[in-house]
């Protein structure tokens, strides 16, 4: 399969994954407050493509640093509502914010890979298609949210080493960054 043999138009949806695809991932730590939010280069430009390209534009997040009382729902909303005011600036649009607050170990149903936020996400927006919805990620719980969905998957990565034999049937495209996927989709 190619990403041409998909047809990808404004009938299609795309959840996006946060820490490592949207923004710096902070290495055994949060994002606890707006001043530590760093955009990956190229993801302001690749989200106001991906605004001409899908009908919808979610970000489903795990965000168990609220379970652990490291941060408050009230922070992650002011990290969540500057970001999309930062991404409203730049050209792009993201629908709406799904996160999970919970920790691994409640193995709660909201928590990826578990699909409670694109079910939430198909309650709000009701034309979602998860047949015609790609996943992209930077874990292979973000691979298997989009499987067990039912969707498209793209695993960002710059080491194409990092993909364990084991699991790729679980994605369907690798990519270096959000960038350069848009600047693909933009060429079929």
């Amino acid at each position: 399969m190619t990403l041409s043999d998909l047809n990808i138009d404004k009938t299609w949806s795309l959840f996006l994954d946060r820490d490592g695809v949207i923004n710096r991932r902070i290495p055994g730590d949060y994002v606890k407050k707006w001043e530590e939010f760093e955009f990956l280069p190229g993801t302001l430009e690749a989200i106001a493509i991906f605004t001409e390209i899908f009908r919808h534009i979610f970000v489903v997040t795990n965000q168990q640093g609220i379970g652990k009382g490291i941060m408050t729902e009230t922070e992650l909303e002011v990290i969540h509502d500057k970001m999309i005011e930062e991404i409203r600036y730049e050209g792009g649009h993201i629908h709406k914010v799904y996160h999970s607050p919970y920790r691994d170990e409640e193995r709660s149903v909201f928590r990826k890979p578990n699909t409670g936020m694109a079910r939430k996400a198909k309650i709000d927006y009701p034309s979602i298609d998860f047949n015609k919805s790609m996943m992209i990620g930077d874990s292979m719980s973000d691979m298997e949210f989009g499987r067990n969905a039912g969707m498209i998957t793209c695993y960002i990565s710059s080491d194409e080493e990092i993909l364990p034999k084991d699991q790729d049937e679980l994605v369907d495209f690798l990519f270096p960054d959000l960038l350069s996927l848009a600047q693909t989709l933009t060429k079929i």
